[in-house]
């Protein structure tokens, strides 16, 4: 998955020196001027999962508890007795959006409300540093130290072993695995963390640093994942000081990462993955070995060798991704496939300690009648796919649960299998609609799931992902202002890449044709107010702009609209046919067509220029009543068609803007922005047509970037809905 943002703070020095810090109990806003809040209570669109789960976590010392971590979108604590999942990262802001990114977490099994996490989400130069959050009640409440290194949770290696632990010996000795500055240790439960002492691994910048950390018994085990396969890749300590290169280690490409490692305390035994890359994507070849520890010798016990031919004569290539023991029988053990697609991933099982194995996904029976997405158009879902995230309850043998690309997996009784993903969210949402009639109150276009209609926000969409195409990443969606039943979208697909809707949602109908460009670079698309014109604007994936297409037959045909500003996006009047507009931020110039998007001519000009993060929005019923949103630089409005703008003085910046229902009295609809009046960034209502604003979200309720898009509901006052870059679409009403 996923968008990558530039940074919104400074990037401190990337070594290995001791962290700063910062402890900062739950709620994590800042102490700030603003307007007095409205209480609103908050709930997340249920679409059901739909990212990358990249670790599942059983706690061993409590029936019942689990963590679960994701590559975008926080970490979760598992409540049993309401079967969901509950979110523990939501408070992070704004300015902390590189933090849903989970690299690892940890429990203490001598103390069950102890829980640890560590946050970054890209290790780039332009992303910030990460940090560790610590809690004694189980993620209610948190105490932050930021580090000085950077983690990369949405980086390869993602789905890679839990790189921090508690050191079993002692509880108040942590240990963090980093992907460019070694190994860090603190001896003050996270508080404050140094690099390790007499670790042996030379970090590089372009490698994976450690992959994984595990205790076997009173031993601790590093992976170290840059290696060459001939290399030492996996070491151990016992005294917590002095730390070696386990002996006789199995070697190759096909051992050359280190993915995972579980243990057996039974049969004393070290379970270790293996693969060629670090993963989810890039792997083709992969190991499965264990360590008796007791003696020191290496038995492999791959259940199936990569590299083979399908029945239909696909490459059979793949690498090993989980793994976890029976804590109550011994040698009994999982192990799942990852990046398998030929023959498609699966978990193997085994209770002779990995001599023989079963196929868990020979006999499996599948129900996603609670996320029908997960068919993903087909009649059936498949096993799963990036299968890293392997667990296996410490109290029920039978209780398996596996994270994909997509949900997590459960079963009970090793045949049946359905997802486990209530309360967890984490799509990366892009574009929203709320239609002012018919029976959704809601259309979401998303990263890797396109398009989904909400007739319920309480239960995942019953026709799951919109077929016809299926999209993968939607790129635009757009609804004819005056007849709401007409709805396009655009986006990322290998049947088509452009689409209609004449049921305002329900069903879709691909472009009769589409232009060549379409396929390489599809990018938002508009249509006019009674759905007579089409206007697709084109970027290819690495932001290189193309001229805009229009169609006037529903998208039987398409011209070339050379005056059309390259790159940008265009939106309809929503009173005028004939009126289209269009900013180029290249220039700071705002676009008009009077005829039907057939031409464009320049109106004001001289407004700032550069902004990537911008959007031109129109009051819903008004005609040329324009707002533009300028990141830092502020809120512009126009009510003119464009011809001229004044600057909002109540906005210090704005980055997304949207409508809704009028308040009782109002005769403008409330506006709804993501932004800032002084300093803090929020969400805000104005009922006043932006003279005052009052914020709407607290500082529980965050969700790291919420750029994309914000909407109000044109039927419901005081609803709004909230694009965030991996949890969903959050929406709130006045409490």
């Amino acid at each position: 998955m996923r968008t990558s943002r530039p940074s919104r703070r400074s990037v401190l020095a990337g070594t290995a020196a001791a962290a700063a810090l910062t402890t900062v109990p739950l709620p994590a806003g800042r102490a700030t001027a603003v307007p007095a809040g409205q209480a609103y209570r908050w709930r997340t669109a249920v679409m059901g999962g739909t990212g990358f789960v990249t670790g599942v976590l059983f706690h061993p010392s409590v029936r019942g508890l689990a963590y679960a971590r994701t590559d975008i979108g926080g970490a979760y604590r598992w409540d049993d007795s309401t079967r969901r999942w509950t979110p523990l990262t939501d408070h992070l802001g704004w300015d902390d959006w590189n933090l849903l990114g989970v690299e690892a977490m940890a429990v203490d099994p001598a103390h069950p409300n102890r829980l640890y996490l560590a946050l970054g989400t890209y290790a780039q130069s332009w992303a910030g540093n990460g940090a560790v959050l610590r809690s004694d009640d189980r993620g209610a409440t948190w105490a932050r130290t930021d580090l000085t290194v950077k983690l990369g949770a949405n980086e390869d290696g993602r789905g890679a072993g839990e790189r921090l632990l508690v050191d079993p010996r002692d509880s108040d000795t942590l240990w963090l695995g980093t992907r460019h500055d070694g190994l860090l240790k603190s001896t003050d439960r996270g508080a404050t963390w140094a690099p390790a002492s007499g670790f042996p691994a030379t970090p590089s910048a372009s490698g994976q640093g450690v992959t994984l950390l595990v205790a076997a018994g009173r031993s601790l085990y590093a992976g170290w994942g840059d290696g060459d396969g001939t290399t030492a890749n996996l070491f151990r300590t016992s005294d917590g000081r002095t730390w070696e290169a386990v002996p006789g280690r199995p070697s190759g490409t096909a051992a050359k990462v280190p993915i995972r490692a579980a243990y057996d305390r039974y049969t004393r035994h070290l379970y270790v993955t293996y693969a060629n890359a670090p993963g989810p994507n890039g792997q083709s070849d992969g190991s499965v070995h264990k360590l008796c520890t007791l003696n020191g010798k290496w038995t492999e016990v791959t259940p199936v060798k990569p590299g083979g031919t399908t029945s239909d004569g696909s490459d059979d290539s793949f690498g090993y991704g989980g793994v976890a023991v029976d804590a109550r029988r011994p040698g009994t053990l999982v192990v799942s496939t990852n990046n398998r697609w030929a023959a498609v991933d699966t978990v193997f099982r085994s209770t002779d300690g990995g001599r023989t194995w079963t196929s868990l996904k020979d006999t499996a029976v599948f129900d996603v009648s609670e996320t029908p997405f997960l068919k993903w158009g087909a009649d059936q879902p498949k096993f799963g796919w990036w299968i890293q995230a392997l667990a296996l309850d410490p109290y029920d043998s039978r209780h398996v649960l596996y994270g994909t690309g997509a949900t997590i997996y459960g079963t009970r009784d090793l045949k049946h299998w359905a997802p486990r993903i209530r309360g967890l969210e984490e799509t990366s949402v892009r574009q929203l609609i709320s239609p002012p009639a018919g029976k959704a109150h809601l259309i979401s276009g998303n990263g890797d799931i396109g398009v989904m209609y909400h007739e319920s926000l309480t239960a995942s969409p019953s026709g799951g992902m919109a077929a016809n195409p299926v999209f993968g990443t939607a790129t635009g969606l757009a609804q004819a202002a005056a007849k709401p039943a007409y709805v396009v979208r655009a986006g990322w697909g290998e049947n088509g890449n452009g689409a209609y809707s004449n049921d305002g949602g329900q069903t879709w109908a691909p472009f009769e044709a589409q232009p060549a460009l379409a396929q390489d670079a599809p990018g938002p698309i508009a249509t006019n107010a009674d759905g007579s014109v089409l206007l697709w604007s084109f970027v290819h994936w690495d932001g290189t702009p193309h001229p805009a297409q229009r169609s006037a037959d529903n998208g039987a045909t398409w011209a070339e609209v050379t005056s059309f500003p390259k790159g940008a996006t265009p939106v309809a009047d929503p009173v005028d046919p004939g009126t289209f507009y269009a900013f180029d931020t290249a220039t700071g110039t705002l676009h008009a067509s009077t005829d039907g998007g057939l031409t464009f001519t320049a109106r004001a000009t001289g407004l700032n220029s550069g902004d990537k993060e911008f959007q031109l929005a129109v009051a819903p019923g008004r005609s040329g009543d324009l707002w533009l949103s300028l990141k830092g630089n502020g809120l512009y409005r126009s009510t003119d068609g464009g011809a001229t703008f004044t600057k909002v003085s109540s906005c210090r910046a704005s980055y997304t803007l949207g409508f809704g229902r009028a308040a009782r009295g109002a005769s403008y609809p409330a506006v709804y922005m993501v932004g800032s009046t002084e300093t803090i960034t929020a969400v805000y209502r104005s009922d006043d047509e932006a003279g005052t604003w009052v914020r709407i979200n607290d500082d529980r309720h965050q969700w790291g970037w919420i750029g994309a898009a914000v909407t109000g509901d044109p039927r419901v006052y005081g609803r709004v809905y909230v694009a965030t870059n991996g949890r969903g679409v959050q929406y709130g009403e006045p409490a």
